[in-house]
């Protein structure tokens, strides 16, 4: 098989899978009977996103992988083409997932402090089933409470390979990170 149809197999891999793809994954899948090395599984996908550069989608790498979205600045006017309304979360809710996303690890008591309320158990349990939040361990004191922290479905929701990605807080004001969690 030529590099060309290399090249095609991987962009219909990424394009065909409903999730992000990885490099390991595509050497171990798709790409298994050529036994191309990681450098190479890379070449091709920069070359892929380099093809896609100047087009209505992208290939966009989060934590998870690769996938093709829409561009960002197309998001507006493709959103007539959806019936449904993206749902709507609760201000406790993002909240909850900000203080989580820069604070993290951290314990569902530490979040109540710093909100200065409770966190109900069906904003945990929310966060939780989105697979945005999981529990990372426990802290080492009397009780032994969760401590939580974000997942690679957090980061591929909001579009980031790393939280570093995460916007700078100015002042160190959640209200920035939960509306910049709102516009996704």
């Amino acid at each position: 098989m030529s590099n060309v149809q290399q090249k095609q197999l991987v962009e219909a891999a990424i394009f065909a899978l409903a999730k992000p793809l990885s490099i390991s994954f595509l050497q171990g899948t798709v790409l298994a009977p050529f036994k191309l090395k990681k450098a190479e599984v890379v070449a091709i996908v920069e070359s892929l996103k380099a093809d896609y550069q100047d087009r209505g989608i992208e290939l966009k790498e989060t934590a998870s992988g690769y996938s093709f979205v829409t561009r960002a600045d197309l998001s507006e006017s493709l959103a007539c083409l959806w019936q449904e309304k993206s749902p709507k979360y609760s201000k406790a809710l993002l909240e909850t997932l900000a203080i989580v996303a820069y604070r993290q690890p951290i314990t569902r008591g530490e979040i109540e402090h710093i909100r200065g309320v409770a966190v109900s158990s069906h904003i945990m349990k929310t966060l939780v089933e989105r697979e945005w939040v999981k529990v990372v361990g426990q802290k080492d004191v009397p009780g032994k409470p969760s401590l939580y922290g974000t997942s690679k479905g957090f980061l591929d929701y909001f579009g980031l390979s790393h939280l570093n990605e995460l916007p700078i807080l100015q002042d160190n004001k959640l209200e920035d990170a939960i509306s910049a969690f709102e516009q996704q």
